[in-house]
């Protein structure tokens, strides 16, 4: 447990040096506090962009408070998930192409602990990025348009971050799998795409799968209803691939001539 500990610091310290755990954060931020501020500028937008005669008034109203909040997610989910899987692509196959990842096995780590630790970095920079952008959109929220609930804010956030951390173990996955960096990164979220596809479409047959946690999380930011069984089972299946994905890394690793 020590040499895990030891080996997430190293992968922290190396996100500092490259100053992905200050400008991740900061780009989820201005992510996050665009959709209040567009929302309640729109009409001053639109007034300067479009071509409209003289004298034409622009009466748009404000949307709810809980569907500025619910709209900011899907900002997370599109550029936000983009970024966090081409910051992560080559979290192992950069290290395996290197040599770096046969120097450091050589060492009394474990190859669990050199996944885990990976993981755990993904998820604390991922986690940490998402917070601080939704935070700056409830604050942004709450000044332009209106309040929204400390309950609705805290729970989407928690089952989008879930939703973040299925793709990130996918990403880990794939750069475990992959050779290509970039391979991993675009393999990873086109399952994500996928998984969020079916879900949506098939909301029957598919909307006990991770790709439904997005939804669900827009759905409690907007105080809507939604099915509790589908939404227990997505949360059960988002850990069982959570969980696989981790084995699955394990296992390819410990299998690999370049680490043997």
């Amino acid at each position: 447990m020590i040499r895990l500990f030891v080996m997430i610091q190293k992968e922290l310290l190396e996100l500092v040096r490259s100053f992905k755990l200050i400008w991740v954060p900061l780009v989820f931020l201005l992510l996050g506090i665009m959709q209040p501020v567009s929302s309640y500028y729109m009409p001053v937008i639109l007034k300067q962009a479009g071509n409209l005669p003289e004298g034409a008034v622009i009466d748009i109203p404000l949307p709810d408070a809980s569907s500025v909040m619910a709209g900011t997610l899907p900002q997370f989910g599109t550029m936000g998930l983009l970024i966090l899987a081409l910051v992560f692509m080559g979290a192992v196959s950069s290290e395996r192409n290197s040599g770096a990842a046969s120097l450091i096995l050589v060492k009394p780590v474990t190859i669990a602990s050199f996944i885990l630790s990976k993981w755990s970095a993904m998820l604390i920079l991922a986690w940490g990025s998402l917070a601080l952008g939704y935070a700056g959109a409830w604050y942004y929220t709450e000044l332009l348009i209106g309040s929204v609930p400390t309950k609705q804010i805290v729970s989407s956030m928690l089952v989008y971050g879930l939703w973040i951390s299925v793709v990130m173990s996918f990403t880990l996955m794939f750069s475990t799998v992959l050779r290509s960096p970039a391979g991993a990164a675009f393999s990873s979220l086109g399952l994500a795409a996928l998984l969020s596809l079916l879900a949506s479409l098939l909301p029957k047959q598919a909307g006990w799968s991770p790709g439904a946690l997005g939804g669900f999380a827009t759905m409690i930011a907007a105080n809507a209803e939604f099915g509790t069984s589908a939404f227990g089972w997505s949360l059960i299946s988002s850990l069982i691939v959570i969980a696989g994905t981790l084995i699955i890394s394990v296992g390819v690793l410990r299998g690999s001539p370049a680490i043997d």
